[in-house]
C-alpha cells in the first residue's frame, strides 16, 4: 500500500468512527479516557524505554538541546499526562449544550447547540505528550482525530498510541477514533493536509516552516499559529521583585517552548535599578543578552538588531529594550509580537487595565509570567495547540475550541404564515 491509499484508508476509518465518538454519551468518553490513563500508568517503562530509542537516536543526528527537552518523556512527564486526562474526564462536556434559546413571535424557540467540528488532523513535532493532549481533547469533544508526530518521536509516540487503543477498546468505542500515523514518510503530511472529503479541520504544532507550508498547501481548514514571540514590560511602577522573578521565569523555566518570552522591554525610569540584578540572574542560567544602546550603557550584552526583536530563539538568548514609556512599550508590541502572549509588570491598576485592553495578543497578562500562557494552566486540562488566528478559536485551544454550534429550532406544528 503506498503512502496515499493508507492515508486514504485512515481518512475513511476516521470519518466513520467521527460518527459513533459523537453520539457516545459523556459517561463512555470518560470512562475511555480513565482508561487510557490506567494504561500509562501500568506501560510506563515500556514507554520510557521507547522513548530512549527516540532520545538515542536524536543525540545520533546531532538534535539540539531544545528539541531533546521536548522530545524526553520522563516519569515526571507520563504522571502530567495521566493527571491531564483526568482533570478533561471531570470537565463539562460541552457537547449537545444548547444555549441562547428564546421564543421567537412565531411561537418556535431558537437556539444554539454545541457539537463536535467532526474528524481533526493533527500535526506536531517532538513531543510526545501531544498525542496524549491532543486524544484526549478530541474525544472529549467528540472528534475523531488523526494524529500525525514527528519522525523524531516515532517510538514514543507508537507506545502511546497503544495505550489509547487500549482505552478505547475497554470503553467500547472505535479504536479508529483516534489514530497516530505509523509512516514516518513525510508525503502523509501532504496527503493529510488535503483530504477535504474525511477531515474538517488541521491542527499544525511545529516549527515556522511548517505550519507556514500547511497554511499555504492545505486544503482544509487550519488552527494555527507561526511562533511565539513573546514580551514581557516592566512598567516605571513595577514591584522590582516581582518584576524580576516574573523575567527570570518567562526566560529560562523553558527555552524551547512557545510561550517563553523572547523580548524584555523596560521603562527607563526603572532601567539602572533592575537591569544590573537581572543581568546577573541571567547570566547564573547562561543566558545570552543582545540590547539596545540604553540597555547596553547599563550591562554588558550584545548589539541587538532588528532582527532580533523578530526572533523566536526558542533558546536561551533574550533581547531586552529600554523604553521611555508604556506607550512605546505597546508600540514595539505591536510592530514585533506574533500575536502569542504579553505581560505586564505594574502595581498600577490603570496602566494594566490599558495594556490588557490594548494589546492585541491572544493572552495578555498583568503581573504573571508569560509562561503561564497554557491550556492545563488556563483549566482546560490539556490544550491542543495555541491559536493566534482571531476567528473561531484563540489563545489555547481546548474542548469549546474543538466544536461548533449549529441552531436548533423547537417546535410544535408550528407552520411560517
Amino acid at each position: 500500500m503506498n503512502v496515499q491509499e493508507y492515508m486514504q484508508n485512515l481518512g475513511k476509518s476516521a470519518r466513520a468512527a467521527s460518527r459513533q465518538i459523537a453520539a457516545a454519551t459523556s459517561g463512555t468518553k470518560n470512562n475511555a479516557l480513565l482508561a487510557i490513563a490506567n494504561a500509562l500508568n501500568e506501560t510506563r517503562d515500556f514507554l520510557i524505554a521507547e522513548n530512549e530509542k527516540d532520545l538515542q537516536a536524536g543525540r545520533e543526528k546531532g538534535l539540539d538541546e531544545a528539541m531533546i527537552d521536548r522530545l524526553a518523556l520522563t516519569s515526571q512527564g507520563i504522571d502530567k499526562m495521566i493527571e491531564g486526562l483526568t482533570q478533561v474526564a471531570a470537565l463539562p462536556d460541552p457537547c449537545g449544550a444548547i444555549t441562547d434559546l428564546n421564543y421567537m413571535p412565531s411561537g418556535i424557540q431558537v437556539g444554539k447547540m454545541r457539537v463536535p467540528l467532526g474528524v481533526i488532523g493533527i500535526i506536531y513535532e517532538s513531543r510526545p505528550n501531544v498525542t496524549i493532549d491532543a486524544a484526549s481533547l478530541c474525544l472529549k469533544s467528540g472528534n475523531a482525530t488523526i494524529l500525525r508526530g514527528g519522525s523524531e518521536a516515532i517510538h514514543s509516540n507508537r507506545a502511546v498510541a497503544q495505550c489509547i487503543k487500549s482505552g478505547l477498546q475497554k470503553a467500547g468505542l472505535p479504536e479508529t477514533a483516534v489514530q497516530v500515523v505509523e509512516t514516518t514518510d513525510r508525503a502523509a503530511v501532504g496527503e493529510l493536509i488535503t483530504m477535504a472529503e474525511y477531515v474538517d479541520v488541521i491542527v499544525p504544532r511545529g516549527g515556522k516552516s511548517l505550519i507556514e507550508r500547511i497554511s499555504k498547501d492545505a486544503k482544509v481548514t487550519v488552527i494555527k499559529h507561526l511562533d511565539g514571540i513573546c514580551h514581557v514590560y516592566i512598567d516605571d511602577q513595577a514591584d522590582l521583585d516581582k518584576a524580576y522573578d516574573i523575567a527570570i521565569n518567562a526566560k529560562t523555566h523553558r527555552y524551547g517552548v512557545c510561550n517563553a518570552m523572547e523580548t524584555l522591554l523596560i521603562n527607563q525610569a526603572v532601567a539602572a535599578d533592575i537591569l544590573p540584578r537581572l543581568a546577573k540572574g541571567y547570566g547564573e542560567k547562561g543566558v545570552e543578552l543582545r540590547g539596545c544602546p540604553e540597555t547596553r550603557a547599563i550591562i554588558a550584552a550584545e548589539v541587538a538588531t532588528d532582527e532580533d526583536w523578530a526572533t523566536e530563539y526558542l533558546a536561551p538568548i533574550l533581547s531586552i529594550k529600554v523604553v521611555p514609556d508604556m506607550d512605546a512599550a505597546m508600540d514595539h508590541i505591536a510592530k514585533y509580537s506574533s500575536a502569542h502572549s504579553e505581560s505586564i509588570v505594574t502595581q498600577d491598576y490603570s496602566k494594566g487595565r490599558r495594556f490588557i485592553t490594548e494589546v492585541d495578543s491572544s493572552s495578555v497578562m498583568i503581573n504573571a509570567s508569560t509562561r503561564f500562557a497554557d491550556g492545563f494552566e488556563y483549566g482546560l486540562g490539556a490544550e491542543i495547540g495555541i491559536s493566534t488566528d482571531k476567528i473561531h478559536a484563540r489563545g489555547p485551544v481546548g474542548l469549546e475550541g474543538l466544536t461548533s454550534q449549529k441552531w436548533v429550532v423547537l417546535g410544535d406544528g408550528h407552520i411560517r404564515q
